[in-house]
């Protein structure tokens, strides 16, 4: 069995965006030789999300405006954990609502995906440079 590791960075010049990392995880997936098995892919940081999906704006718009609605980044004096100082406890809660990390199978050497599927890094606390892992393990 083959294993591979390898950490993307990313510095989005919001405090909140997607991004649609896919063509980064088939490059890995490239890289990694690796023809049968399942590639983990997952945000680093409390305040990112990594999430599967559809790449269409309109979709990206909902989110947004779904999110703000259940976590609201202002006022940040609504949030105890601002207290300490913070100003980012919406992207906390943001980035449990969306999710941590995706697994994907891989099958025949690509991502083994359904209709419209895309890989999305999703950024709640931007301006500063964060990771995402990439593991995969197969044959």
């Amino acid at each position: 069995m083959k294993s591979y590791r390898k950490e993307l960075w990313f510095e989005l010049s919001e405090r909140r965006a997607l991004r649609n990392i896919t063509h980064d995880i088939e490059a890995c997936l490239e890289e990694s030789g690796v023809r049968e098995g399942l590639c983990l892919v997952n945000a680093m940081h409390i305040t990112a999300s990594v999430f599967i999906n559809d790449d269409e704006s309109g979709l990206h718009e909902d989110f947004e405006r779904w999110l703000e609605r259940l976590a609201p980044e202002k006022p940040h004096s609504q949030y105890a954990h601002n207290r300490t100082g913070e100003d980012n406890a919406d992207a906390h809660l943001k980035r449990t609502i969306m999710g941590r990390e995706v697994v994907v199978a891989v099958s025949s050497g690509k991502l083994d995906f359904g209709p419209w599927e895309q890989i999305f890094y999703g950024e709640f606390d931007g301006l500063r440079r964060k990771r995402v892992l990439v593991k995969i393990i197969g044959d």
